[in-house]
């Protein structure tokens, strides 16, 4: 296998391995085994298992990020797609993703590199839904001044009941408090 596909096969086979246990499951033997490869081939092709372990996240959270704001965009106002990207994030078909996320945010503390990719990847989280609700601005669909802050309280909602759903903790139907969030956020 020519050396660009063993490491993007390596890649595929952590992403993977993550999605079933989370980035904790991901060692230089587990992601070997996962890709039908030796340990030293891992650590030829990744011999930071740090930088590594934050690629493999960074990979799995952008994918997420990219497919829901572009689901939630393709909705018809401002409210709708709002919506529709914190009812997605929610629904708790997501919570493989949503392990990643939490176990990113406390590695983090003690993997520097992983720490930059997870304030990375929320940063384009924010960026993303200030960029969603700009334009709701711009076609008279919310004042600014509704707008301003909206993001960070939408975030931290569905950061916080997606950790919840981890445990079971969470009201039996997400949707429902996703729309009275936005509502209670949008005005």
């Amino acid at each position: 296998m020519p050396p660009e596909q063993r490491e993007k096969a390596i890649l595929d086979a952590a992403v993977a391995l993550a999605r079933q246990g989370g980035i904790a499951a991901l060692t230089v033997r587990t992601v070997a085994a996962a890709a039908g490869v030796t340990p030293a081939l891992v650590t030829h092709y990744q011999p930071s298992m740090d930088a590594f372990v934050a690629e493999v996240f960074g990979a799995i959270v952008r994918a997420e990020r990219e497919e829901v704001v572009a689901d939630g965009r393709a909705a018809a106002d401002l409210r709708a797609r709002i919506t529709r990207i914190v009812e997605t994030l929610l629904d708790g078909d997501r919570d493989d993703v949503t392990l990643v996320w939490v176990q990113a945010w406390a590695a983090g503390a003690r993997n520097d590199v992983l720490a930059d990719r997870v304030r990375i990847e929320m940063d384009h989280w924010q960026r993303d839904l200030e960029t969603v609700l700009a334009e709701g601005v711009a076609a008279g669909e919310i004042a600014a001044a509704q707008a301003e802050g909206a993001a960070w309280l939408l975030l931290a909602t569905v950061d916080g009941m997606s950790a919840h759903s981890l445990v079971k903790w969470a009201p039996e139907d997400r949707g429902a408090l996703a729309r009275r969030t936005v509502s209670a956020v949008l005005g």
